[in-house]
């Protein structure tokens, strides 16, 4: 395995540039942070199939995991579970979608409504964080 540098490098025991697991701040906010990033990226294929301009990532739902991170435990498996329910939604849903125009089929108005009840069900997962997540206080009195 002469002239090979990564072979070389393994036997020194040294780590490859950017090896190595990923270092994230909070273990918990950031892999919900990207299950909720993937469920927005399926949202918009499913908008693309329907024909939708559309762009699932607003603000509000771009930050809404960082909302998270101070909330209480409950709060936050409340969420966890309802994002579980939601991708468990959106995951045989496009799959079909896919499957249905790969048999030349036109899954546009299911699309459309996959896409809608996507929607509804993100904002009614960021009214119920919003209902249950206490408001800090700048001035105390």
């Amino acid at each position: 395995m002469e002239g090979n540098p990564f072979s070389e490098r393994a036997h020194q025991g040294g780590a490859f540039p950017g090896a190595g697991r990923a270092k994230f701040g909070q273990g918990l906010a950031n892999a919900l942070s990207m299950k909720w990033s993937a469920l927005h990226d399926a949202a918009e294929t499913v908008a693309l199939i329907a024909g939708i301009d559309g762009k699932a990532m607003t603000q509000e739902a771009r930050t809404f995991p960082n909302t998270l991170r101070n909330a209480a435990p409950e709060l936050r498996e409340l969420v966890e579970e309802s994002i579980a329910d939601l991708a468990a939604v959106m995951e045989p849903g496009l799959s079909a979608l896919i499957a249905a125009h790969a048999r030349g089929a036109s899954p546009q108005a299911a699309a459309g409504a996959l896409w809608h009840e996507f929607l509804d069900a993100r904002d009614a997962v960021i009214a119920l964080a919003a209902s249950r997540t206490p408001v800090p206080t700048l001035f105390r009195t």
